[in-house]
């Protein structure tokens, strides 16, 4: 029996896949676990060779979601955009397939959602990160608002990165607001660019405190990740750590510049 608590008929949980068909399951099946359930489900995806394609329809009347697919693999952008294009609830949690909630995650989940109905001006809550944003205010219950500015003595480069594809919730009008993802770009160039739309049209997000507590991500051996990083930028040679300093001040100035004058 579905707990009224736990249904949450104003909200499509958007799953975007490609080619980690056993991840998706998993995480569908932790929703299910943790009693949560969704206006809609849609699983966007990009792509997938015809093993994963096929244990996806084959898993459609288990989960109940709507599946959107393409020809050929386009990229994240396209593939959001078209997951986007068919939510037709007021707000989507979106979640890529290698991440999975945890125990607490839905009593949190239904704060931020509170957030939403009460706050007009909210347009994202992020879930999950690899680091905390630099620059915050208190906001409530274990959220703190992003407070992005250009001045050059906020000079930690992270303050970037208000927007991200981490897990999160958000308005379904997204992106009327901010613009569609790009396409035919490299992932990390697509949520970059979806980053600075963010801060030049003035977006306001909360960013959860303790930022690993609510979701694991979850890489295993037979579906790793599908995106990659330079091997100097991980690298702790103190010629490469030289090389990142030079790189970051570099960054930092770029995208200074692209904030205030580069429009998206």
């Amino acid at each position: 029996m579905t707990d009224p608590d736990l249904y949450f008929k104003d909200v499509t949980l958007l799953v975007t896949h490609y080619n980690r068909s056993r991840s998706l399951e998993r995480l569908l099946n932790t929703f299910r676990h943790l009693g949560m359930t969704f206006g809609d489900i849609v699983v966007s995806d990009d792509g997938s060779r015809p093993e994963h394609l096929e244990k996806l329809q084959d898993m459609q009347s288990n989960y109940n979601y709507r599946l959107v697919t393409t020809p050929k693999n386009r990229g994240l952008g396209n593939n959001i955009n078209k997951g986007q294009d068919a939510v037709q609830t007021p707000y989507t949690l979106y979640v890529q397939e290698d991440f999975e909630p945890k125990e607490i995650f839905a009593a949190h989940f239904k704060d931020a959602l509170h957030f939403f109905e009460t706050d007009a001006e909210l347009d994202i809550a992020r879930f999950y990160a690899y680091f905390k944003y630099p620059y915050t205010k208190p906001y409530n219950k274990g959220f703190s608002e992003m407070r992005f500015s250009a001045s050059p003595f906020k000079n930690n480069h992270l303050k970037f990165y208000v927007y991200s594809d981490h897990p999160h919730l958000r308005r379904s009008t997204f992106l009327q607001k901010f613009g569609r993802y790009p396409e035919g770009i490299k992932g990390d160039l697509t949520e970059y660019r979806m980053a600075l739309s963010f801060i030049q049209h003035k977006g306001k997000g909360i960013f959860f405190d303790k930022f690993t507590d609510l979701f694991y991500q979850k890489n295993s051996s037979d579906e790793p990740s599908t995106m990659g990083r330079a091997s100097w930028r991980e690298s702790k040679n103190p010629l490469a750590l030289t090389a990142r300093a030079i790189y970051l001040q570099f960054k930092l100035l770029k995208w200074t510049y692209d904030v205030l004058f580069k429009k998206v």
